[in-house]
């Protein structure tokens, strides 16, 4: 590692680096249990971004050792302001586990993908370590783990109701969702001393209080956790009202008892407009992971160096997806001036070929969609806006995105822009054949130019009482799908291959309806190796039902198989067909 390069790195995680950059201390201080990479992709790169271009001193710790005398927790010093404190991209429990409980091999976010580099339940364990060290001191908790694990929530790892995250890590506060505005507001408050009301006033944040009065207009008050714990239904109705207000426009402040105390969650701060994210994009990354990593090898940064973020946010609200619960409901859109910028700012990159990784958000085409007449929007109630059918009321075009990838494939030294991301293809097309031009236009564009030869899509299952438990669609779309598909191949020339994804003991799914799937005539022809067993993940109504055996949205009971050596069996049909 040269150490002049990490001397000048803007954002430190070592004290001679901050010495190099003229600090004595920093403001905040952020813990995270990824390796630190500075790039848009990383949650904790825009939060540190964020906070620097607010003129505050940001410098990082990523993946302290929580083993020996905890001096990576004190190499710093104490900030001035806070510690604020994320798992990395993944909920730790999902990075170090398979769905049937094994230990992992590897961690992608890890310096040569080596595992063991972050705990448990790591949120937790840095929080506490943090609180023991420097008591007086706020620890801020944000990212996936802690944003889904906001509410008492069940945990698949130790097959238990928990509470808030707040409660076991003993954290100030919390910040959910995408949380550049939240950790801004909180800055700004912590740092001008107002006083702990004024802080619970903030949007999009969580805390606990010893009253359940609220400082917003509306509030709801939940089933505590002590009844989501002796009564599943309970549980199941809480998160119904969660997923509920998530989905709406306008959320209300929930209040969560536990014990003698709440839980707190605001809601959240209103859409950010295209200026709003651009500012967050437009910012001086430099797309690389921190010098101190040298020449190792970073497995999740390989894969998206050089990939573009168009959007946030999915209005699909598959039962099993933490998406929406995260990033929201609403899509919110980068302008095209902003992505061109970006992808201008990739061809310059030392190691790039001329190929785009990936271009797209959470599902590939659902860049600028959004609501025809926003003011049905704001009372509206529905948790997807195209599951069981496309809203009317949803603007559906895919031009403006068709000319996104014909400007950026003109930009000098970009040969090719590659669509990694879902593609969700119920936008485009219904049983009938295509839904409108652009759609079409769209489907055969990304075939022929933004494809690698391998076009991957989830139709998730083929039988249609567990993809409605699901909210995907009709197996018949897949199979129009295919037809079109091979239509235009066909056509066209190309020996392109149609990749689907497949999810077994998944909550409605019973062994005869792997078998079913194994034998669909649809998928004869096609190798079923893009698979896996489902995993009951934090704040997802799948889990939910999981854990409950009850569907929060009708609260009547559904099947679930938890046996493992059944599980076991539903996934061994992807491999064995006979």
């Amino acid at each position: 590692m040269d150490s002049k390069i990490s001397d000048c790195f803007p954002i430190p995680t070592s004290k001679k680096e901050m010495k190099a950059l003229g600090w004595d201390f920093a403001d905040i201080i952020l813990v995270t249990g990824d390796a630190f990479i500075d790039h848009p992709s990383f949650g904790t790169a825009v939060i540190a971004r964020v906070l620097l271009d607010q003129g505050y001193k940001v410098a990082v710790v990523p993946q302290p050792n929580w083993r020996d005398d905890l001096r990576d927790f004190k190499k710093l010093g104490e900030p001035r302001l806070f510690f604020g404190v994320n798992s990395g991209v993944m909920d730790s429990m999902i990075n170090h586990y398979t769905a049937n409980k094994r230990l992992r091999s590897n961690d992608a976010y890890s310096p040569d993908g080596l595992s063991g580099r972050r705990p448990d339940y790591a949120v937790t364990v840095y929080s506490r370590i943090l609180k023991e060290l420097y008591p007086d001191k706020p620890v801020v908790i944000g990212g996936v783990e802690a944003s889904l694990r906001r509410f008492t929530h069940y945990d698949y790892w130790q097959n238990c109701i928990k509470p808030s995250v707040l409660i076991d890590s003993g954290a100030d506060w919390l910040v959910y969702g995408m949380g550049e505005k939240s950790i801004v507001e909180l800055a700004y408050k912590i740092s001008e001393g107002v006083s702990e009301e004024v802080i619970r006033r903030t949007n999009q944040i969580a805390y606990i209080s010893n009253k359940a009065e609220s400082f917003f207009r509306e509030s709801i008050t939940l089933g505590s956790f002590e009844e989501c714990k002796k009564n599943s239904r309970v549980f199941a109705d809480n998160f119904r009202i969660i997923e509920s207000e998530s989905n709406s426009w306008s959320p209300k402040h929930l209040i969560e008892p536990y014990n003698d105390i709440f839980v707190h969650v605001t809601p959240p701060w209103p859409q950010l407009s295209s200026k709003e994210i651009d500012e967050i994009y437009d910012l001086p990354y430099t797309r690389k992971p921190h010098p101190r990593y040298g020449y190792k090898h970073i497995p999740a940064y390989e894969m998206i160096k050089f990939s573009i973020n168009t959007h946030r946010g999915c209005f699909g609200s598959c039962a099993f997806c933490t998406i929406s619960a995260h990033q929201g409901k609403f899509v919110q859109s980068r302008s095209e001036k902003s992505i061109l910028k970006e992808a201008e700012k990739i061809t310059k990159m030392e190691s790039f070929k001329g190929v785009i990784s990936d271009m797209g958000g959470p599902s590939a085409n659902m860049y600028k969609m959004s609501g025809i007449d926003l003011t049905k929007c704001h009372v509206c109630r529905r948790d997807s806006c195209i599951f069981p059918g496309i809203c009317s009321n949803l603007n559906i075009s895919h031009n403006s995105l068709i000319e996104l990838y014909e400007r950026v494939c003109e930009i000098k030294g970009i040969r090719r822009a590659f669509i990694g991301s879902g593609i969700r293809y119920d936008l485009f097309l219904n049983e009938n054949g295509f839904i409108d031009d652009s759609g079409k236009d769209y489907f055969e564009k990304v075939i022929k130019n933004h494809t690698s030869g391998w076009f991957k899509v989830a139709p998730e299952h083929t039988e249609e009482h567990v993809l409605k438990a699901m909210g995907k669609p009709s197996f018949r779309l897949f199979e129009r799908l295919k037809n079109e598909f091979a239509e235009y191949t066909s056509k066209e020339g190309l020996r392109h291959k149609i990749i689907p994804y497949f999810i077994s003991s998944h909550p409605a799914c019973k062994l005869e309806d792997m078998r079913k799937l194994a034998q669909n005539p649809n998928l004869k022809d096609i190798a079923l190796e893009q698979v896996q067993d489902f995993t009951p993940t934090p704040m997802t109504r799948s889990s939910v039902i999981y854990y409950s055996g009850i569907d929060p949205k009708t609260l009547k009971y559904m099947f679930v198989e938890k046996k493992p050596i059944m599980k076991q069996k539903q996934k061994s049909f992807f491999f064995n067909k006979k």
